[in-house]
C-alpha cells in the first residue's frame, strides 16, 4: 500500500487494514490502526508507520481506544461485546445511533465492527433478543399482549409485524403447543436405519434417525401434540428421499442441495446451526472452530449445546464437529451413526469416540 491508499483505509476506517499498517498523528502524539473510532485526525497531521514498534521507535504512544498493540480484532471483540450486554439488558432496543454514542464511536464503525464479529447487524441482533423474551414469557402462560410489553417492544403492532419470521410461529401457536400448525410426517429406510421427516408449510422442522418407525412416529407426535399432523403423500415422499440420500449419499449433488427449513431456535443457536450447514461434505470441525468463525472464539461450550439442541440430523450437519482433543463427543441419534456418516462421507474418523455433546 501507498500513502493514498494507507490514507484512504483510515478516511474508511477499514477493519481489514488492521495489521497492515499504523498511523500516528502528530498532535496528539498517539498512534492508532486504521479502523480507530476516533475523530479523524487531519492529513497533514498523519504519518504512517509499517508496523507498532517503529511508531513507538518515534516517541508515540498507542491510543487508548483502538488499542494498537493487542492482538487485531481484540479491540473489536471487547466493543461488540459491550454492544451484546448493552443490547441484551436494556428494556427497549436503543438505535443504532444511540448505542453508538454509548460506546463512543460512529455509528458507521459501531455497524461494520458488529457485524464482522457475529454475522447479524445490532438491529438484529436487538430483535432476536426480544423474540426470545418473548417466546420465554408465552412459554411461562402470560398472555400475548402482556409478553410483548414485557419484551420490550413499543406496540403489539410492530411485534405482529415480524412475529411468524422471529418466532418461526405465531405468538399464538407457540402458546398453544404449535396448534393450528400441520405438520406432515413420514419415514423411510436408510443404510443406517429408520429416517423419520417432519415438515410445516415453511419448511423441515424434524429429522430423527433409529431403528423402529412406530417409535419415532410416537416420539413426533408427542413433540408436536398440539398440531394437526398428517401423513406425507407421494410428492411429500420425494422430499423423504432427499434426506436419506444425505445419509446414504452424502456426495451427490441432489443430496447436498439446500433443503428448506422450519427451525427455531435463540439467536446463538440459529447462528450455530447456520455455521454447521457450511461445514463441507468430507471435513470436519470443532467446537472452538464453530466458535471463531462465528465470531465468539470463548462460546465452544454453548456451541456444543447448540449442535446438542440441533433437531433436524445431517440437514443441519452437527456430525460434522467433533472435539479439539480427538472424540468424536455426543450425537443424540448415537456415536456408531455419527462414525457411519463421517466414514461415507470421506472424512477422517477419530480414533476415540467418547465424551457428552451434540
Amino acid at each position: 500500500m501507498d500513502d493514498e491508499e494507507r490514507w484512504a483505509a483510515v478516511v474508511a476506517r477499514d477493519v481489514s487494514a488492521d495489521g497492515a499498517f499504523v498511523y500516528g498523528v502528530v498532535t496528539t502524539g498517539v498512534f492508532c490502526r486504521p479502523s480507530c473510532p476516533s475523530k479523524q485526525a487531519r492529513r497533514a497531521n498523519v504519518v504512517f508507520f509499517p508496523d507498532v514498534a517503529a511508531a513507538a521507535a518515534s516517541g508515540l504512544r498507542p491510543c487508548l481506544r483502538c488499542r494498537p498493540t493487542e492482538p487485531a480484532g481484540a479491540h473489536r471483540s471487547e466493543l461488540v461485546g459491550r454492544a451484546c450486554r448493552i443490547l441484551d439488558e436494556a428494556p427497549t432496543a436503543p438505535t443504532l445511533a444511540e448505542l453508538a454514542d454509548r460506546l463512543e464511536v460512529s455509528p458507521y464503525h459501531l455497524h461494520r465492527s458488529f457485524r464482522a464479529e457475529t454475522g447479524i447487524t445490532p438491529k438484529a441482533w436487538a430483535d432476536a433478543r426480544r423474540a426470545e423474551r418473548v417466546r420465554a414469557r408465552l412459554q411461562e402462560g402470560a398472555g400475548v399482549t402482556e409478553a410483548v410489553y414485557d419484551a420490550g417492544y413499543g406496540s403489539s403492532s410492530r411485534f405482529y409485524e415480524g412475529s411468524a419470521r422471529r418466532l418461526g410461529m405465531t405468538p399464538g401457536e407457540l402458546r398453544a403447543g404449535a396448534s393450528g400448525l400441520t405438520v406432515t410426517l413420514a419415514t423411510g429406510e436408510s443404510s443406517l436405519g429408520t429416517v423419520l421427516v417432519g415438515a410445516t408449510a415453511r419448511g423441515i422442522c424434524a429429522v430423527d434417525l433409529g431403528d423402529e418407525p412406530d417409535e419415532l412416529l410416537a416420539a413426533a407426535r408427542e413433540r408436536f401434540h398440539g398440531a394437526e399432523l398428517v401423513t406425507g403423500d407421494p410428492g411429500f415422499a420425494a422430499l423423504v428421499a432427499r434426506v436419506v440420500a444425505l445419509v446414504d449419499e452424502p456426495g451427490r449433488p441432489a443430496g447436498a442441495a439446500r433443503l428448506p427449513l422450519d427451525v427455531r431456535g435463540t439467536a446463538f443457536q440459529e447462528r450455530v446451526w447456520r455455521a454447521l450447514q457450511e461445514v463441507p461434505v468430507g471435513s470436519t470441525t470443532t467446537y472452538a472452530g464453530v466458535a471463531a468463525s462465528i465470531g465468539s472464539p470463548s462460546s465452544a461450550r454453548a456451541v456444543a449445546a447448540a449442535c446438542a439442541a440441533n433437531a433436524v440430523a445431517v440437514v443441519v450437519p452437527c456430525h460434522r464437529v467433533v472435539r479439539g482433543d480427538g472424540d468424536l463427543a455426543g450425537y443424540r441419534w448415537g456415536l456408531e451413526r455419527k462414525a457411519a456418516l463421517l466414514r461415507r462421507e470421506g472424512a477422517v474418523v477419530p480414533r476415540r469416540p467418547g465424551g457428552s455433546g451434540a
